[in-house]
């Protein structure tokens, strides 16, 4: 094995111990422990230098399959991290999918499209365990449509992420507002992830059905041509988006200022709709048009894709943070839920 093809397979972390001296070692009780998933292992052992302070120790990553990915710092930020990428190895960015949690037109069961309203009662709490579910994998970057319920839906969220950094709404509508919204603090900076809202994220437009009762819009029209308009590709509701319509502007921004954020090594959430969101999901699962519209998402239910080698690999819906090895997806997720959990010992 050459010097490049073992930098690649292991990596060491220094860690710190406690300020009472007793040592990072004391810590563990194992000097060893795993975090699996099904398609790799990472094994994680403590070892001691000939010579070394008390104050430190080194863990050592093996993968155990084939991992091409060097061992970074997963707590660096975006930038350093993006440049540690491209000067070794390809890149590997998290992209997090999120609906919105149940809003109040929901739970009133009408047609809500890009009318404005927020959440009820159960879609914050939906939001809130969203953001459990994700609160170990690294976000640098959120993107939300215009609507409030989305934008409260990545809010709350983020209130439950372990690195504790603030989402910040961008406002860039006019230059008085971007120097009026300015942050003059590098390392407050740091500590933010920026929040860009765009309408093309926005559900669809469901036209003279917004605010329509969906049972009483099916007892008019029919149930059938209300369910034409509702999960047809092409057909839209009465002056309204049909999903087709929909998908082009979603899909065109999600190329355009989305991907090219992971392609630099960033990790995005996109908190947003359910027509927004299985238009994009089309794009990146290459689903065909009979395939989309059968696509159900449920409010507040996070996906996670990992982006790497100009391609998209969907994992699921994280079940929970309390799951032991439930974040080893890939090695360098592993590792900074490994990080995380160093920091906030």
């Amino acid at each position: 094995m050459d010097a490049g093809t073992l930098h690649k397979a292991i990596g060491a972390v220094q860690l710190h111990s406690s300020s009472n001296g007793s040592g990072t070692l004391k810590k563990f009780r194992n000097p060893s422990f795993q975090f699996i998933s099904k398609s790799f292992a990472v094994d994680v052992k403590l070892f001691k230098k000939s010579i070394y302070d008390s104050n430190h120790c080194k863990v050592r990553v093996t993968c155990a399959s084939s991992c091409h990915a060097s061992v970074v710092d997963p707590v660096l930020s975006a930038s350093q991290s993006a440049s540690n990428y491209n000067q070794k190895t390809s890149i590997e960015s998290a992209l997090i999918l999120i609906r919105h949690g149940e809003s109040m037109w929901n739970e009133k069961n009408l047609f809500t499209g890009c009318v404005d309203v927020p959440l009820t009662k159960r879609g914050i709490e939906e939001a809130i365990e969203a953001g459990r579910r994700i609160s170990n994998i690294p976000v640098d970057m959120i993107y939300t449509s215009a609507l409030i319920r989305a934008q409260m839906t990545a809010m709350l969220a983020m209130t439950q992420h372990r690195r504790k950094k603030v989402p910040i709404i961008m406002h860039d509508e006019s230059e008085q507002a971007k120097e009026w919204s300015r942050i003059s603090s590098d390392e407050t900076k740091k500590q933010s992830i920026p929040v860009v809202t765009a309408w093309q994220l926005n559900e669809r437009m469901y036209g003279e059905l917004q605010g329509l009762n969906k049972v009483e819009t099916a007892e008019r029209y029919g149930k059938e041509k209300v369910h034409e308009w509702r999960r047809s590709y092409d057909i839209p509701p009465p002056n309204g988006e049909s999903l087709e319509m929909c998908s082009q502007r979603a899909v065109a921004y999600f190329r355009e200022k989305i991907e090219p954020q992971l392609q630099s090594g960033k990790h995005v959430m996109v908190a947003a709709h359910g027509n927004s969101l299985r238009s994009i999901i089309m794009y990146l699962d290459k689903l065909t048009s009979q395939e989309v519209i059968n696509l159900e998402l449920s409010t507040g239910i996070p996906l996670l894709y990992i982006y790497k080698d100009k391609k998209f690999m969907k994992r699921g819906s994280p079940v929970g943070p309390t799951e032991a090895g439930v974040y080893a997806y890939t090695k360098n997720l592993a590792l900074y839920r490994q990080k995380l959990d160093e920091m906030l010992q």
